[in-house]
């Protein structure tokens, strides 16, 4: 199999960032916009996007407006003399002037690299195949049947694209991954509603696609399925009020279940697995009055915590468990947070779906208690430790003796019991100095560096917090918490689905699993979306 792309690389972001820009694109065709101006009004996420040209460098066209223009082009299969003809894409596109055949024909070749160019067809290719799949009236958009020839030459020759699957198999597969995932979410409603929870699903997948919020998203998603497809946004918020927290943690635990009973048999899932506890943030802007989930990251900055515990190393990367955060804060009554109660809940659900047999956390789960509930939940343990006055003294007299790795014995006693377990002393792998690390296992000095090299597998769960923030999450400004948890929760089950589907297209190919997946978040995010409810 090729290579696969890192969720986080720059290039898998930005072919995201192509595909909700297709999607932008499509959604201002299916309402009778013309072409120029759908793609003049949808923007153009530019971060991944580079200029070749720098600021001094003579060319008068902006970037963004030459970016449309390509697109355009793209879009239409027209060629540069023809293009330079349409003066009148000038003003919708921001350029002064449509350039000649001789500066367009330059500035792919030279201010476009290979990540732009990739970008333009993506976005523009995607808007091909939909006006033509779903039937859109928009004379100017060339043949499907030129971009799939293209797309699939393209394939052939593009070793580091890693696609080896059909466009049915992926579709089947994603079907399969969602089918396994939504069904255990049931809001409760009459069975004679207007709408079925499966449109709320596919609204909510929508919103976090195109990173918009509740009213947006709604009319943007009527826009693309038609008017009675989906609910209004305050429909659709009430909807998802209907789910009580408790219910809502409980529907993601089954259907977690099912997610994983999908990859018993394959032999590639490494058993037992190691785990990453980890906690993260959701900002909030709002009052904080009546707000007892909101805590205080510092005198100004608030937000919504979640922790969670996921699958890392070699295994596919799939989140096991979400749990709430409740900290106290100035403006309410709750109780100091005690994280050891929520490492308990969390790797108690864990471990009722796999066995674990290593936890990696950060600093911030470096205390007794939790070491002696990972003790006591009969799993290792492997925590970088806070360097305070003890440690500092026994790094200086390492120092002092030209000792690079030190081992020592102790133990913990707490209420909740004892148990015996070590302080690692190792070389840090950021530079110069020594890392403590604290484990229950019996690890001698000789083996000490190597052992906490395991650490190093935490770096995944960072990652997924990225893609479930930047690729899944839909946008609120909600104050109510059963939203906010709805949001989080349902932005992490699919992350968990674009992680199987990946998992079940690799299995059917010889090679080694890796952790870069076949399929960027967009694309999975889109075919989960096609996959809910039929096109039109």
């Amino acid at each position: 199999m090729g290579t696969f792309l890192n969720p986080l690389s720059d290039r898998a972001r930005r072919l995201t960032d192509a595909y909700r820009t297709g999607i932008e694109i499509t959604e201002q065709l299916r309402v009778g916009t013309a072409l120029s101006l759908s793609i003049a009004g949808g923007a153009i996420r530019m971060e991944f996007l580079d200029d070749a040209y720098p600021d001094w460098h003579p060319a008068p066209d902006s970037f963004s407006g030459m970016l449309r223009l390509f697109i355009y082009r793209e879009i239409t299969g027209e060629s540069y003399r023809t293009v330079a003809k349409y003066q009148e894409l000038a003003e919708p596109f921001g350029l002064e002037h449509i350039p000649d055949e001789s500066v367009l024909s330059r500035t792919w070749r030279n201010r476009f690299n290979d990540g732009v160019r990739e970008f333009v067809q993506i976005a523009a290719h995607f808007v091909v195949k939909e006006v033509h799949d779903r039937d859109f009236s928009v004379p100017a958009v060339r043949a499907k049947s030129e971009v799939v020839d293209e797309e699939s030459r393209s394939t052939k020759e593009d070793e580091t694209a890693g696609r080896e699957f059909t466009d049915e198999q992926i579709y089947r597969t994603t079907r399969l991954a969602r089918d396994h995932g939504f069904d255990e979410f049931d809001s409760g409603r009459a069975a004679n509603a207007t709408y079925e929870d499966t449109q709320f699903f596919e609204l909510q997948t929508f919103m976090g696609m195109v990173g918009c919020g509740t009213p947006q998203g709604a009319t943007r998603f009527q826009y693309r399925h038609g008017r009675d497809s989906g609910p209004h946004g305050n429909t659709h918020l009430r909807a998802v009020k209907q789910f009580e927290p408790a219910e809502l943690i409980d529907g993601f635990n089954v259907a977690t279940d099912r997610l994983l009973s999908i990859i018993e048999s394959e032999g590639s899932f490494r058993r037992p697995v190691t785990a990453a506890i980890d906690i993260t943030t959701v900002p909030y802007y709002g009052d904080v009055d009546g707000m007892p989930m909101v805590s205080g990251l510092d005198q100004e900055n608030r937000a919504f915590k979640f922790a969670t515990l996921s699958i890392v190393g070699l295994n596919i990367p799939l989140v096991l468990a979400v749990e709430p955060v409740r900290e106290s804060s100035a403006w309410d009554e709750n109780p100091p947070n005690q994280i050891h109660r929520v490492v308990r809940r969390l790797v108690t659900r864990a471990k009722e779906l796999v066995p674990i047999e290593t936890v990696l956390c950060d600093r911030e789960f470096d205390a007794q208690r939790v070491y002696q509930t990972l003790s006591n939940l009969g799993v290792n343990y492997l925590i970088p430790k806070r360097i305070n006055s003890t440690e500092q003294y026994i790094i200086e007299t390492m120092e002092a003796d030209r000792q690079a790795v030190a081992v020592e014995s102790t133990s913990v006693h707490v209420e909740a019991g004892s148990h015996s377990m070590q302080f690692l002393y190792v070389p840090s792998t950021k530079g110069d100095g020594t890392t403590v690390f604290a484990t229950n296992l019996r690890v001698g000095p000789d083996e000490a560096e190597t052992f906490c090299r395991r650490y190093s597998r935490r770096w995944q769960i960072e990652n997924e917090y990225k893609s479930i923030k930047g690729d899944f999450l839909a946008k609120t400004s909600s104050k109510d918490y059963r939203v906010r948890l709805f949001y989080f929760v349902f932005a992490v089950l699919l992350y968990n689905i674009w992680r199987l589907t990946d998992f079940l297209l690799k299995a059917g190919v010889d090679g080694e699993m890796d952790y870069e997946p076949v399929l960027t978040a967009g694309e999975c995010v889109e075919l989960v979306c096609s996959a809910l409810i039929p096109a039109d």
